[in-house]
C-alpha cells in the first residue's frame, strides 16, 4: 500500500504555476473573451437544471448551462471545462439529439482544465449543454481541432 502511494506521488507532477505552459490550441483558456467561440474561454453562470427548459433527456442533476455556437470548418473540436460536468452537443437551433462524443480526457498537467470532451462537428449551428455542475459558474472553451 505504501509503495503504491509513493508511486502515485512520483507520477503526479509538481506544479509551481497553473496554466503557464498550455499548448497553442489551449492558449485562449487564460485570455479574456467577449463571447464563446473557438479558442475563447468564457465564464457562464449556472442555473438549476430542474428549472431550465429544453435540456436533453439524459442530463445530470445540479447546475447547468446552455450556449449556442457556430462551426465554420469541419473537424474534431473539444469542449474544455474547469470542473467535472456532463457535456452534450446538439446540432441545430432547436430540437435534435445529442451527438456521440469521440474522445474524453483531462486537461494538461498543471492546468486548471479539468475535462475535455471531443466531438466530430460539421459546419453549422450547435447548442452546448453542460449539466451536473457543483458550482454556480463554469469556465468553458471550444477547442480547435
Amino acid at each position: 500500500m505504501f509503495l503504491a502511494a509513493a508511486l502515485l506521488l512520483q507520477a503526479t507532477p509538481q506544479c509551481t504555476a497553473t496554466d503557464t505552459a498550455l499548448p497553442a490550441n489551449l492558449s485562449g483558456w487564460t485570455a479574456p473573451a467577449d463571447g464563446f467561440g473557438v479558442n475563447k474561454a468564457v465564464m457562464l453562470d449556472a442555473g438549476d437544471v430542474a428549472k431550465l427548459p429544453s435540456f436533453p433527456a439524459e442530463v445530470k442533476p445540479g447546475g447547468a448551462v446552455m450556449i449556442g455556437f457556430r462551426i465554420k470548418t469541419a473537424g474534431r473540436y473539444g469542449i474544455a471545462l474547469d470542473q467535472r460536468g456532463w457535456v452534450d452537443v446538439v446540432p441545430s437551433v432547436a430540437g435534435g439529439e445529442a451527438l456521440k462524443s469521440t474522445v474524453h480526457g483531462h486537461g494538461p498537467d498543471c492546468s486548471s482544465i479539468s475535462k475535455i470532451v471531443r466531438f466530430d462537428l460539421q459546419p453549422g449551428i450547435y447548442r452546448l449543454y453542460v449539466t451536473g455542475l457543483a458550482t454556480p459558474s463554469v469556465k468553458v472553451m471550444l477547442v480547435a481541432p
